[in-house]
């Protein structure tokens, strides 16, 4: 992970999800869940997703791995199942740059012009790096990388680690903005990619204000000027 120089401020720093902000983790659970159906039929898929579901309510954010360990463990009939090393494979294995939205490594390329690029995740610690240095965005924002249980807890250590007069945060979870929109007041811009299945739910639109600045999907924002005008709002550029 690199670290700003601790006397340097920064102008502007941006910080950006991972999960179907810049890499379709949609797409990747439907794989997933098809791999299930297809080795242990649809009670396997469905057994292994209320394991997911069980696991994330425990610690907080989604681990993949955890839940077929678990899956195993909860075999009492056959722990040593040869169908599961498999779908382990399956995730380690997987061509993660593929799942890199259309656009989303110029959008990171444009914003550098205004200050460094930042992805600040939720995830476990083995899965979620690994994902994010396969997929190709971890060189693509030079190591800075920031992974936590709840980020939206962590943000004085964000301050710490990356100290700027002004912030800018990109995620497809209106929770996740409003919640450090709380916090950071104007200080923060909050971008909404309109990408993945919390961006679309209705009830999860209905339920938080709405974000500074949405856009249809993460390609959008080369289309955006972030060099802080009189009012704060990020500029639209031709």
């Amino acid at each position: 992970m690199t670290v700003l120089d601790a006397g340097a401020l920064e102008e502007c720093v941006f910080l950006l999800d991972v999960d179907n902000t810049l890499l379709d983790n949609d797409r990747l659970i439907a794989e997933l869940m098809e791999q299930l159906a297809l080795r242990f039929g649809a009670a396997g898929r469905e057994r292994y997703k209320s394991i997911l579901e069980q696991l994330r309510a425990e610690l907080g954010y989604v681990d993949y791995l955890g839940a077929m360990q678990r899956y195993r463990m909860d075999d009492t009939e056959d722990t040593g199942d040869p169908r599961l090393p498999p779908l382990s494979s399956f995730l380690l294995d997987y061509p993660f740059a593929d799942l890199v939205y259309p656009g989303a490594l110029a959008a990171l390329a444009h914003l550098r012009q205004w200050g460094p690029t930042v992805i600040l995740s939720d995830g476990d610690i083995v899965f979620q790096p690994h994902k994010i240095q396969r997929s190709g965005l971890w060189q693509a924002v030079e190591g800075r990388v920031l992974i936590y249980v709840h980020k939206e807890e962590m943000l004085d250590a964000v301050l710490a680690r990356y100290p700027a007069r002004r912030y800018v945060m990109v995620d497809d979870k209106l929770r996740i903005l409003a919640a450090m929109k709380s916090a950071w007041g104007e200080r923060l811009r909050t971008v909404f990619p309109r990408q993945g299945h919390y961006a679309l739910d209705a009830a999860t639109l209905a339920a938080y204000p709405p974000a500074d600045l949405a856009i249809g999907r993460i390609g959008d924002l080369i289309r955006h000027d972030f060099s802080a005008p009189p009012n704060g709002a990020p500029r639209r550029t031709p």
